[in-house]
């Protein structure tokens, strides 16, 4: 039960650290985001929350796996892991709710180097963790350019 509840609460943790988050953007989504400048590549606002959604339940499930090891490993792992997920907070708190998106281009950028450390840091002890986290960086390339681009365009 002990390994279920390592997995199980993590990811709830994540999840609502998700749907936190969106409090920080609600009015700028409103009245700021929708008359900026933005890439073609830009996806429809649907895909966000589903996206989202899959990461949280994602990176949830990786930290709680890395969790379930033994040993001092771990340590490592889930400290970059606490330092994602701050910059992941943050990074609506900079763009959308200080309407900054260059304090959003530098967050992003930490963001990115704290996921991809933590990655490779899984890879070694917890491969199926780290190949968790694949969606995760596939998003945020995709994010890091769009926030590049208003940053650039805007």
């Amino acid at each position: 039960m002990k390994k279920w509840c390592n997995i199980i609460v993590p990811t709830f943790i994540c999840l609502l650290i998700g749907s936190t988050a969106k409090y920080f953007q609600s009015d700028s989504l409103r009245t700021w985001y929708p008359y900026l400048h933005k890439s073609i590549l830009s996806p429809p606002n649907i895909a966000f929350p589903i996206a989202w959604g899959i990461i949280y339940l994602c990176m949830g499930i990786s930290i709680g796996l890395i969790f379930n090891l033994k040993g001092l490993q771990k340590k490592s792992a889930v400290f970059y892991f606490c330092i994602q997920l701050f910059f992941n907070f943050t990074w609506s708190i900079s763009f959308f709710y200080y309407q900054n998106p260059l304090l959003g281009l530098i967050n992003i950028i930490l963001l990115d180097c704290a996921v991809l450390i933590f990655t490779f840091k899984c890879y070694s002890i917890q491969k199926i963790s780290a190949w968790l986290f694949f969606p995760y960086i596939i998003w945020l390339g995709l994010a890091t350019y769009l926030n590049s681009y208003i940053v650039i365009y805007n």
